[in-house]
């Protein structure tokens, strides 16, 4: 036997421990509110157990929406063992399944890009939303058939085959994270690197034209500029799917994103959704690739805390960011240099920097109840992203610009997919995982210098950065003014409080953002149930929005809350507050070769 067949032999599946497994999702058009989903099963035992999947940043927790879930085949029994599993006990051989998912009320607002929906025209179906998948049987490939509308195309990163509504996965894993777009699609197609990519549109039926060669080149120079850094790309084919309604946010995937564009915003800019484009295409390397070591392959439970999102989330926004300027498409800030002050300027304004590590922030992140942070609100995503600043700075600096940022993302996605396709192939994607100690140990193979400092004060505990020590390295500085925080150059009234809507007891919480806020400094507290505001009853967080948005500078609000110690009440007056304003100048010592550096920092 020689060695390729040797090493196939050592990977390749044993067949019969892995049932052959069919999916069948239909929707109606005359019954637009939700789908049917059958699952023909050839088993090996005579328990089988299915589950819904949680998604690690979104459970949606869509098992509550499963209707009539039976099983057809003569002999079985069906019984629900958890919140998303059911067990069928049937004799061995081919098992079928049929269940329903009805569709909750639509939320007032435009909707999450990630969420499914069903329109006349086309809807979002598919992914963790729709597929059970079969506990035991992860690594098994699946088989998909969609029974659509006739008028319907169909967009997806699952697999084609040569019937254009049958699709395969190479196991459940790539099931659920694979949404599929489908309805009266506009569709275009570009290669890059070399892998085949796929822009596709789904417009609502009063969608205002614009121009789609604009909005299709900026995607395709941004993701040029992407795979130019990497040297590859982890996937064969990608699949852009934008759905007109859906509000700008999106959500990653293997293959495929999930985009909310408006075409209104569209015909002023074509280029008005690439920030959030980049940003989750970027994700495909940095978060699905360069995974987080607590990241789970599938699971129907929740994704336990991860400490590494910083980098994760951060990293993503300082390339989401560079590469948009490095394909020519213009941003928000006019050059870095004001990128990087409006971020700092908002470090400074937020206490829960000098409070919270980067670690324990990333925890929160997602899957937790606001108001975590008790009376503080952060983001990983920007705490990330001015620390891979000042690594990126110290790596320029150590290594004479002959390194920077772009050499830690490369070692480390070769580090995760690694370039053996075979053992892709086999064992999937079993490389590298990260935590903080792998991306410190990543930084300091490529810059040769001690971050170990840098990590201990700024990732696994809370000290505020020192921006004027990182950027002299390139010949900057920090000039920090404050003044009254202004908006369109009015004052700006302290609104720095909201509220969430508690699962738990269906009632409206308040989350204070700053201790020093005019509601922080009144007694209130993150997670007191709000009672209601001047004597009126507020039970959700929109009707909160609206009272607080209603608010003039002068004006006199009581505020009545419920906690566990008993009612409590608090009289606010509405007031501005102080913001930071931050220039970023050059040294007047500094050296040509610091300028260089600056310059190839690009501030």
């Amino acid at each position: 036997m020689n060695a390729l067949a040797l090493i196939l032999a050592l990977f390749a599946p044993h067949p019969a421990l892995k049932p052959s497994i069919q999916y069948t999702l239909r929707v109606d058009s005359a019954d637009l509110s939700g789908w049917t989903v059958e699952i023909r099963l050839r088993t090996t035992s005579e328990t089988i157990r299915l589950a819904m999947a949680a998604h690690p940043e979104y459970d949606d927790r869509y098992w509550r929406y499963v209707r009539d879930f039976a099983s057809e085949t003569p002999g079985a029994t069906v019984t629900r063992v958890d919140s998303a599993v059911w067990q069928i006990v049937a004799p061995v051989g081919v098992v079928n399944v049929r269940y329903r998912i009805a569709l909750p009320p639509a939320e007032p607002g435009l909707r999450a890009a990630w969420r499914p929906y069903l329109t006349p025209t086309g809807g979002l179906i598919g992914g963790p939303h729709a597929f059970m998948y079969v506990l035991g049987a992860e690594d098994s490939s699946v088989l998909v058939t969609l029974d659509l509308p006739p008028s319907w195309a169909i967009a997806t990163g699952l697999t084609a085959t040569r019937d254009p509504h049958t699709f395969t996965a190479a196991n459940a894993g790539a099931l659920v994270d694979a949404p599929i777009l489908a309805g009266l699609l506009r569709r275009w197609s570009f290669v890059e690197g070399p892998a085949t990519h796929h822009v596709v549109y789904w417009p609502l039926p009063d969608a205002k034209p614009f121009d789609t060669l604009a909005f299709v080149s900026g995607i395709r120079a941004m993701v040029h500029q992407t795979i130019a850094l990497f040297g590859r790309a982890p996937y064969r084919d990608y699949t852009f799917q934008f759905e007109d309604g859906a509000f700008g946010g999106g959500l990653e995937h293997r293959n495929s994103v999930t985009l909310g564009v408006q075409s209104a915003e569209l015909a002023r800019n074509p280029n008005a959704v690439i920030p959030e484009t980049a940003h989750e295409f970027f994700h495909t390397w940095n978060l699905l690739t360069i995974k987080p070591i607590e990241y789970r392959e599938i699971d129907y439970r929740t994704q336990p805390p991860v400490a590494s999102l910083w980098f994760s989330e951060g990293l993503t926004m300082f390339y989401a960011d560079l590469l948009q300027r490095r394909a020519g498409i213009p941003v928000r800030d006019s050059t870095r240099t004001a990128h990087l002050e409006r971020l700092i300027g908002s470090y400074l304004a937020n206490p829960a920097y000098a409070r919270f590590s980067a670690e324990s922030i990333s925890q929160v992140a997602y899957n937790a109840q606001p108001g975590e942070l008790g009376d503080y609100s952060a983001s990983t995503h920007q705490q990330g992203e001015l620390l891979g600043t000042m690594l990126d700075i110290i790596i320029r600096n150590r290594t004479n610009g002959h390194r920077s940022m772009d050499d830690v993302m490369r070692r480390l996605f070769d580090q995760a997919l690694p370039p053996d396709p075979l053992s892709l192939r086999a064992r999937g994607n079993a490389g590298v995982r990260i935590d903080g100690r792998v991306i410190e140990q990543a930084v300091e193979s490529v810059c040769g210098c001690d971050v170990t400092p840098f990590f201990d004060a700024h990732v696994r505990h809370a000290a505020v950065i020192d921006f004027d020590r990182y950027l002299a390295m390139i010949g900057l500085t920090t000039s920090v003014t404050s003044g009254p925080a202004t908006y369109n150059g009015e004052p700006e009234r302290d609104l720095r409080m909201w509220g969430f809507e508690s699962a738990r007891d269906t009632t409206l919480r308040l989350v204070v953002n700053n201790p020093a806020s005019i509601w922080g400094r009144a007694g209130l507290h993150s997670r007191d149930r709000l009672v209601g505001i001047n004597g009126a009853p507020v039970r959700t967080w929109p009707e909160l929005r609206a009272k607080l948005q209603a608010l003039r500078l002068g004006d006199t609000v009581r505020v009545q809350v419920q906690r566990a110690s008993g009612p409590f009440e608090t009289t606010v007056i509405v007031a501005g507050f102080e913001r930071p304003t931050v220039r970023i100048e050059r040294l007047p010592n500094a050296t040509v070769a610091q300028r260089r550096l600056a310059e190839a920092a690009i501030f």
